[in-house]
Parts: structure tokens; C-alpha cells; sequence
């Protein structure tokens, strides 16, 4: 288990050609006074292959809808970055992978970002989890 609410999370394997057999890992975490899980996994998405990371809530829907997370994955100069809130853990994990709601990355771009000679996938994913602000009043100028 990590304790904060800011992570860097690597991924390594030694054949990124083997996606149907991919074991998928979790890392929990510790934020907020509240738990979280990293998925990281890989599939086939109708004919290609990807890598899918994305952050479920220990908790029900609603409590969920307070935080947001970001996901990055990068490397030769570029990078990929995923924001949006975690679905519960409620959720069956095939839903959430289902509706591709993650970051998800292309085989070829993974690679791309692992450099090297593209025979070795090696992913670093860093992300970052908030608590969105409950602020029932309007602010000025924003209200309709």
C-alpha cells in the first residue's frame, strides 16, 4: 500500500507482445483518509493491443464524485495525460474497462515512450489524486 496522493508507477515487460495473457497488477493507495486502486493492464481493443491505467474509489458513486485524479505516461519528448473522477470499486472492473474509462495507450505508442530498441516495454505512470472543492455558493461572475 502507498500512503499520499502522488504516485510514480512503473510498468515493465520483457515481451509487449503479449497482451491476452498480460497480468494485470493494482496498487492501493492511501489519500485523504480514504483508498484507492491503480489498475494497470493490457488487452486487445477490437484488433489492437493496449495498455489501460485507471483509478477506482473504495466507496460508493456518490462519495467517489469528490475526487479527480490525473494520469500521465510519456517519454522521448512526448506524453499522454488522462483526467477525470475514479469509479467506484462498486463498479464491476469489466464496466469501467469496458467504456475505456482511463488512460489508455496504444502498443505502438507505449513502445514509442519505453524507447530503446522496442523490444522491452517500460511505462512510468504518474498520477496525482484531489478532493474537488464543495463550495455550495456561487462565485461571482460565474452564476447563471
Amino acid at each position: 500500500m502507498h500512503s499520499g496522493c502522488t504516485f510514480n508507477h512503473r510498468y515493465v515487460k520483457s515481451n509487449p507482445t503479449e497482451v491476452e495473457n498480460a497480468t494485470w497488477m493494482l496498487t492501493v493507495f492511501h489519500c485523504f483518509g480514504q483508498y484507492f486502486c491503480l489498475h494497470f493492464e493490457a488487452f486487445q481493443l477490437e484488433t489492437s493491443p493496449v495498455y489501460m491505467a485507471f483509478l477506482r474509489f473504495m466507496g460508493d458513486d456518490r462519495d467517489a464524485k469528490n475526487y479527480s485524479y490525473s494520469l500521465e505516461v510519456g517519454g522521448n519528448g512526448r506524453k499522454l495525460t488522462f483526467e477525470g473522477s475514479p469509479r467506484s470499486i462498486r463498479d464491476s472492473h469489466k464496466k469501467v474497462k469496458d467504456s475505456h474509462d482511463g488512460l489508455i495507450i496504444y502498443r505502438n505508442m507505449a513502445l514509442f515512450f519505453s524507447g530503446g530498441d522496442r523490444k522491452e516495454l517500460k511505462l512510468r505512470v504518474t498520477g496525482r489524486i484531489w478532493k474537488e472543492q464543495q463550495n455550495s455558493e456561487c462565485t461571482p461572475n460565474m452564476c447563471s
